[in-house]
């Protein structure tokens, strides 16, 4: 099984040493033509998947190949975030191999086994740039009803599959945006999906330290440091910033000051092994349904408004909506509506929100204080003993609260009549203490 490298090693050395912001390994290759902001294609689709897309996930698998044809699907397999054939040591052994060639045929052999008429890799990676041009690597991509972008950084992605500075589309990803405009699916997982972002797409940091000291374009080695690409990923998806891997990293934090930061009112932040499937991107008609286990939370920020002080700074008035399995969005309206087997919860216990310290699971907590931003909102949601609740950061200096609210507006949907499942427009705020 191909997992997402951890976190706290996603700062592999990329070919140049690049650690900033240049993109000039493709420099030399022909440019295809620029995308205008606000153009993404409408007649695809989008299959987002947060990171740990686990290998026996039918619903989400079979969603894909579905969408590209079904028994005669051919899945593109891109894997250019994994670090290159050439920088792994055990490239060797089938194994233990963790490389671009090694897990692209990992993830074709996976395709078909869920139904692929074929599935082939895409061999673009940092070992061979001047593919993202080549006539027959065009022509092999032209020839795929649907892609698939596999884990590991986002970051390698831009340098593999765009031009340079001016950040034009190679050959290969023009050629990809075209069949995604045909109807083709455009399906990814952790990098995978955090690429299809539009402008302003993250490329690392954790939320204590992006609440703490806001958020820096480019990329670092610090991966603790919140950081952006101003340009964006390839911008198959412009109706929000997206996150990823939201439940297993506390991710809340940190999206909402990126998104508060740069001028954005929407975050898609998505939990791993789950998918947000995407119906004409791009177009007035976008509408998103949840697929699998967990679910995607989407912070509005609509008329959140933020301040710095000398105490730190400070967010009131976002709005927290958690989606799950069969929920669907209107990206146009802001409105969800959630799956047919839920109806509204009354909630009926009067037990207090337990206190949490540790609202966005922090890895430098030694304890590993289970994550509690959700579990919060939940409790809150089930409880009529009150309308706030609030959780911390294990951080301090200064230490986070987060205060949760049944304002206006607010409803927790349920299936079996006691436990909240999904959540609609719970306040959210943000103040150091």
């Amino acid at each position: 099984m191909r997992t997402d490298p951890p976190l706290t090693t996603r700062r592999t050395v990329l070919a140049g040493g690049a650690a900033a912001l240049g993109l000039g390994l493709l420099s030399s290759a022909p440019a295809a033509r620029a995308v205008p902001a606000g153009t993404a294609p409408a007649a695809g689709s989008l299959v987002l998947v947060g990171g740990g897309l686990k290998d026996d996930n039918t619903q989400v698998y079979g969603e894909i190949v579905r969408r590209a044809g079904g028994a005669a699907a051919r899945i593109g397999v891109l894997t250019a975030a994994s670090v290159p054939e050439s920088q792994d040591p055990d490239a060797a052994d089938p194994d233990l191999c963790s490389n671009s060639a090694c897990n692209g045929a990992y993830y074709a052999g996976l395709f078909k086994r869920h139904g692929a008429a074929d599935a082939q890799w895409i061999p673009v990676d940092l070992d061979h740039l001047p593919a993202a041009a080549a006539d027959d690597v065009v022509a092999q991509v032209e020839s795929m009803t649907g892609f698939f972008f596999g884990g590991g950084d986002q970051y390698r992605y831009l340098t593999c599959l765009l031009n340079g500075e001016r950040h034009t589309d190679s050959r290969v990803l023009a050629a990809i945006r075209t069949e995604l405009a045909r109807g083709a699916v455009v399906a990814g997982s952790s990098a995978g999906a955090q690429i299809a972002s539009g402008p302003d797409m993250v490329s690392g940091g954790e939320s204590y330290e992006g609440l703490r000291d806001g958020s820096s374009p480019g990329y670092f080695d610090d991966a603790t440091r919140l950081a952006y690409i101003p340009r964006g990923g390839f911008g198959f998806l412009r109706s929000g910033l997206l996150d990823t891997h939201t439940g297993v990293y506390g991710r809340e934090g940190r999206a909402l000051r990126l998104a508060a930061d740069t001028g954005h009112d929407r975050v898609y932040a998505l939990d791993e092994n789950t998918a947000l499937v995407v119906d004409h991107p791009g177009s007035r008609h976008e509408r998103l349904t949840v697929l699998g286990p967990q679910g995607v939370s989407v912070l509005d920020l609509r008329e959140a408004r933020t301040r710095t002080t000398a105490s730190g700074w400070t967010l009131s008035g976002a709005r927290y909506s958690y989606l799950t399995d069969g929920d669907r969005y209107d990206a146009r309206t802001w409105r969800a509506v959630p799956a047919p087997d839920q109806r509204r919860l009354v909630p009926v216990g009067t037990q207090p929100v337990p206190a949490a310290t540790d609202v966005f699971h922090s890895a430098a907590d030694p304890d590993g204080t289970p994550y509690a931003f959700r579990a919060t909102a939940r409790a809150l949601a089930e409880t009529r003993a009150q309308r706030t609740a609030t959780a911390t950061t294990w951080e301090s200096g200064p230490r986070f609260e987060v205060t949760f609210t049944k304002a206006d507006g607010f409803s927790a949907w349920t299936a079996d009549g006691t436990r909240a499942r999904t959540l609609l427009g719970l306040r959210i705020d943000v103040a150091p203490r």
